[in-house]
């Protein structure tokens, strides 16, 4: 297993913290970590995710609310969205209370 740069645990740590039914986006991953032009990274970390299911990346987002990439497809990552309760509205996404998870 390829070593994990402590960016990439900060990442995976932040994700972990979103609940089911709910989605929040590269951006504020990486507002999160303190590193808030690092939204690219934070995509390109949860792309090599290795503890998934238990780091939860298909909830995280574009800004937009578009489903952004997924290493199993976008199709994939609506599903699992969709079994959770989160709407695709248009091709965007919306969790049940239509509210962006935003970390504390």
């Amino acid at each position: 297993m390829k070593k994990i740069t402590e960016f990439e645990k900060l990442v995976y740590a932040a994700t972990k913290k979103i609940p089911r039914g709910r989605v929040s986006t590269y951006q504020e991953i990486a507002r999160a970590i303190g590193k808030p032009k690092s939204a690219r990274a934070v995509g390109n970390a949860l792309g090599k995710n290795p503890f998934a299911p238990k780091v939860p990346c298909h909830r995280v987002v574009k800004s937009t609310g578009e489903v952004g990439g997924f290493l199993n497809g976008t199709f994939e990552k609506m599903k699992l969205l969709k079994k959770e309760g989160v709407l695709n509205l248009g091709g965007r996404v919306v969790s049940l209370d239509h509210k962006l998870y935003v970390f504390r």
